[in-house]
């Protein structure tokens, strides 16, 4: 084994095992510490080299009910929590200016 082998097992064994991540925006949050999180991806054509954009919809766990739609946030993957979740949210990278409006309105009456 190489040095930088050996280096990357070890920072691997530190921050637990190497999760996959994704950042997208939140569509849906009708579910109880359920969001649905839109992610884009950008790829060329094999062929034509045109750049394509394709989205794939995952569900993810929000246990405080934090995300609002609108907000962009990270996900990551989790081990299987129902039959669709397969991800939990990280953080909330950006807050949507929508949401921020809605809950100012409740307080103004």
């Amino acid at each position: 084994m190489t040095a930088t082998t050996e280096n990357s097992q070890a920072a691997a064994a530190t921050t637990g095992a190497r999760r996959n991540e994704k950042v997208g925006n939140v569509v849906s949050t009708k579910m109880q510490k359920t969001i649905v999180v839109e992610v884009e991806m950008r790829k060329a054509h094999p062929k034509y080299k045109r750049i394509v954009k394709s989205s794939k919809k995952f569900y993810a766990h929000d246990e405080q009910n934090s995300a609002r739609v609108g907000d962009v946030v990270r996900i990551r993957e989790s081990r299987p929590l129902s039959k669709l979740k397969r991800w939990s949210l990280e953080e909330i990278v950006r807050r949507s200016s929508l949401s921020q409006i809605e809950e100012a309105a409740p307080k103004a009456s």
